[in-house]
């Protein structure tokens, strides 16, 4: 009995002493020149705000390693001789991962006498060193924390000035006032494929993010005048970089919720070996949605999802990334054979869609000495679209209403070489070849001709080779000059540009900079674009979209920034975008442009004659995370216009006229003993102008049994404004050796009817008002060990 006593209380004691441990982690790291990527042997790394002092010195490859670093949001001072000192403020230390940096230094420009400078935060300066206008990194935890963001890089941009979502349902974001198709998605240093699941043809977002937040790191967001590196287009880019698996350490991570099951593994090949793996796969059905009563249709969908990188670093020869990712995703609804089932005309037709999309890659990185290297990427990608339609008529005999096929696959080879001639003069060139093949068909039913027409039916390969140089000066330690130039061909039809890119940035005192860009872009049409067929009376048909050029755009933008303390800064930016040889209608009066379009196909036969324009002010008011509490609040005003082929002006499809956004979150660090639990609340509140449409033509409409507009009178409608307010809640357990994390995820908590724009139904032959998502919640439940 005294032992069983003696037991029950020594293990009352040891959990209760467990409790009181001081959870700690190891954070390590890697710290190199920001140009040339060289070690920095002796560089010092110290933690700030605990006690006692925890510091330590890197070594000959420039290798650090902190040992016992407190739980918690840590901060650290990275300084070497000759170099800026660099504060990387609210790094998340827990106990269920170590955390593994690699850490950039910028060298002084010292002019005469030794400069002191005193080392400063700045979260959201881009990891490009070429980019000096509207351009900021994103880190996984803004991803993670930002609500309803839900790991994707995309919804999180929404936060940000200039952006703005087109569609609850899925990601696509509308930057400046420019169509989503003007997006360029990026992965470790090459273009890629719309990352997403559920995506049209020829569009940039989709229903759910492929990439997973586990793979992702640090990584850039531009939306306008971007460096030379970057071609191929208009509005924005997303420039992703993927981390490395821990090299010294098997860890894994197992999370499940509305969204589906993620599985991720990362760790060494073998002890002593510096190379690393790291694999993360997702499966979802989106039924337990459903089954809540969120209406995400009553289609069986299902996806799943994996990314990878697998580092194979080797003694002379370089370093080596295996990286990818791919999607597989799939939608289809039965229509009931049963009149009184159809609420609608659309509940009597059946359709099957799949979205597959995929790359694989292979990088190689060479310091060719301690102030050059060599750095190129192979990469095979692939998209295969697929819908499939019937209607029942009303003998409930399926009728085929045509279907759709787009696979598009490339092949790319990118090399650059980066070189710094000193601290003032650094510059980077490169190539980057792309090898596209495709499959298109698009057939349609035409009802009043009661047949199938073929809209497109294409099978062939392009090519699409780009250059570019480009030169970093810093005359002084204030001054900061970027030029470049970028050029773009596509050999199929012999179309070309030569686009010059600079930039400067100015600081005018501690704190204060102003900065200017300015930039010609060009980006090609979507490939289904250049294949319509266009029917003559004899049934015969020609292509007269093949020789289309590139959509072009001056790009001008004038910055302001100022730090008003060390966590919180003010940024305005004024911009103007003057584009040209955009596609329009060749019909005398038509009023049709490429800058209003989603999709990947047209009907239309096009001419380089249009014309657009975007301008406006941008301000953004950021306080970083500091003492457990951040926010963001932007707001912009812009106006979106676009000239068809009659001569006219007319407001773009996207021309909301404003947005604004305040995004806010405050960590609660709860219990008696060292404060274990972490709860916290996110909050983002989204208040923009309405999208444009173009009038219904009921008549029309009631006579074809299908939606026409009056296209004489485009986008003169303008949905009221859009509100929306999102809530995110979670909550972090760190144990000894895992943590663990409950989150709540609420878009549109106030259940908001935020309207879409109006369809015509030909069950009734009248207009009805379609409305944007309601609530969607999506809880996980995440455990890192």
């Amino acid at each position: 009995m005294k032992n069983k006593l003696l037991l029950t209380i020594l293990l009352t004691f040891l959990h209760y002493f467990s409790f009181g441990q001081v959870l700690t982690q190891t954070v390590r790291g890697t710290v190199v020149d920001m140009i040339s990527q060289a070690p920095l042997p002796g560089a010092t790394v110290v933690v700030l705000g605990v006690e006692p002092i925890i510091g330590t010195a890197a070594d000959i490859d420039g290798n650090f390693r902190l040992n016992k670093v407190p739980v918690g949001t840590r901060s650290l001072k990275i300084s070497f001789l000759g170099y800026k000192e660099r504060v990387l403020p609210n790094i998340t230390v827990t106990s269920g991962k170590e955390v593994v940096l690699q850490v950039t230094l910028e060298e002084n420009v010292v002019q005469g006498k030794e400069v002191t400078i005193v080392a400063q935060v700045e979260k959201d300066k881009p990891l490009n060193e070429f980019s000096t206008v509207s351009a900021r990194t994103f880190s996984v935890e803004e991803t993670q924390k930002y609500a309803a963001a839900v790991n994707d890089p995309a919804r999180m941009s929404l936060a940000y000035a200039g952006v703005v979502a087109t569609d609850d349902g899925n990601n696509n974001i509308a930057i400046r006032g420019n169509s989503p198709n003007g997006l360029l998605w990026r992965m470790e240093g090459v273009e890629i494929p719309n990352p997403n699941h559920f995506s049209n043809v020829g569009t940039s977002g989709g229903g759910i993010s492929i990439l997973s937040a586990q793979t992702l790191t640090n990584s850039d967001f531009m939306t306008g005048a971007f460096p030379a590196e970057y071609g191929n287009a208009n509005s924005g880019v997303f420039d992703l970089k993927l981390r490395k698996g821990n090299n010294q350490k098997t860890e894994r991570t197992i999370q499940a919720g509305f969204l589906g099951t993620d599985l991720a593994i990362e760790g060494p090949f073998k002890k002593g070996y510096n190379g690393s793996y790291l694999i993360n796969y997702r499966y979802s059905t989106l039924s337990m949605l459903g089954a809540l009563g969120v209406p995400v249709g009553d289609a069986i969908t299902n996806f799943q999802d994996i990314s990878y990188n697998v580092f194979l670093p080797t003694e002379k020869a370089g370093n080596f990334s295996l990286f990818g990712f791919g999607g597989l995703s799939n939608q289809n609804f039965d229509a009931k054979k049963d009149s009184s089932a159809w609420k609608n005309n659309y509940d009597r037709y059946s359709w099957n869609f799949r979205s597959n999309t995929g790359a694989a890659g292979l990088t190689h990185f060479l310091q060719l000495d301690s102030k050059t290297y060599l750095r190129s990427v192979f990469l095979v990608a692939g998209t295969g679209k697929g819908y499939e339609e019937e209607r029942l008529d009303d003998e409930y005999a399926a009728v085929s209403q045509g279907e759709l096929v787009y696979d598009q696959h490339r092949v790319t080879l990118s090399t650059s070489l980066t070189r710094k001639i000193n601290a003032q003069h650094s510059y980077k060139t490169g190539i980057i070849a792309n090898e596209l093949f495709y499959d298109f068909l698009n057939t349609d039913r035409k009802d009043e001709e009661d047949r199938i027409v073929t809209v497109i039916d294409q099978k062939g390969q392009a090519t699409l080779l780009q250059g570019y140089g480009q030169w970093n000066y810093k005359p002084s330690e204030r001054v900061t000059i970027n030029a470049g130039l970028h050029a773009l061909t596509l050999t199929t039809n012999k179309t070309y540009s030569i686009e010059p890119r600079a930039s400067v940035k100015v600081d005018i005192r501690p704190g204060q900079a102003i900065s200017f860009g300015y930039g010609l872009h060009g980006q090609v049409q979507p490939l289904g674009v250049y294949y319509s067929r266009q029917y003559t009376s004899d049934g015969t048909y020609t292509e007269p979209n093949k020789d289309l050029g590139f959509t072009k755009s001056h790009h001008f933008v004038l910055g302001y920034d100022r730090s008003l303390n060390e966590f919180t800064r003010v940024k305005a930016e004024v911009y103007a975008q003057f584009l040209y040889n955009v596609p329009v209608g060749t019909e005398a009066n038509s009023t049709y442009s490429m800058l209003n379009s989603e999709g990947g196909f047209t009907d239309k036969e096009l001419r380089n004659s249009g014309l657009g324009r975007n301008y406006g002010f941008e301000l953004t008011v950021e306080r970083f995370l500091h003492k457990d509490f951040y926010f963001l609040l932007s707001s912009s005003v812009y106006d979106s216009k676009y000239k068809a082929q009659d001569g006219r002006w007319y407001d773009t499809r996207f021309n909301g006229n404003f947005a604004g956004s305040f995004t806010a979150g405050k960590e609660f660090r709860t219990g008696e003993k060292f404060k274990k639990r972490i709860v916290g609340v996110n909050l983002k509140a989204i208040y923009t102008g309405g999208l444009r449409n173009t009038p219904i033509d009921v008549p029309a409409s009631v006579a074809a049994g299908e939606t026409k507009y009056q296209e004489d009178r485009p986008f003169i409608l303008q949905a009221p404004n859009y509100f929306r307010t999102d809530v995110k809640f979670s909550l972090k357990r760190n144990r000894e050796k895992s943590s663990v994390t409950w989150s709540l995820d609420l878009q549109n908590a106030t259940n908001r009817k935020n309207v879409f724009g109006d369809y015509f139904d030909p069950k009734t032959g009248t207009t009805k008002t379609a409305y944007q998502m309601t609530m969607i919640p999506v809880l996980s439940y995440k455990v890192d060990f």
